[in-house]
């Protein structure tokens, strides 16, 4: 798994119980879902189509820095599927686990596109030898 962002959490991310509102969570989540999946499949018309059951391990809390960490599980003829995983720099506790995140290629009309990818790329297999 690799954990692509951080976040710091702040007053305004937390519940009435002091600990990391899990909408807030959530939303992270989606969101680097979706810029992850925008670049692997160099489209920016993508949506969520898919989120498996969400399994809360533990809390965090205010000043607390959270990792989020993707890994590509499938690729789709118009889909990728990921795993995720949220844990908590800090403490080193798993916070959330997701098994299963299906993000979908769009076309212009917003119906699923066909992306041709086969595996996940990173930026030097983009990049040409010259560079």
């Amino acid at each position: 798994m690799r954990f692509h962002t951080r976040k710091w959490i702040k007053p305004e991310d937390l519940n009435p119980n002091g600990t990391l509102f899990g909408g807030r969570l959530l939303e992270w989540i989606d969101e680097e879902a979706a810029l992850y999946t925008i670049i692997q499949l160099e489209n920016p018309r993508i949506v969520t189509k898919f989120m498996s059951e969400i399994n809360f391990q533990s809390a965090a809390r205010q000043g607390d820095i959270i990792e989020i960490g993707l890994e590509v599980t499938s690729f789709g003829k118009s889909s990728l599927t990921l795993a995720c995983e949220v844990r908590n720099k800090m403490t080193r506790e798993r916070i959330i686990t997701i098994e299963k995140i299906i993000m979908v290629s769009l076309n212009d009309e917003g119906k699923p596109h066909p992306h041709g990818k086969k595996r996940v790329e990173y930026v030097k297999d983009r990049l040409g030898s010259s560079h």
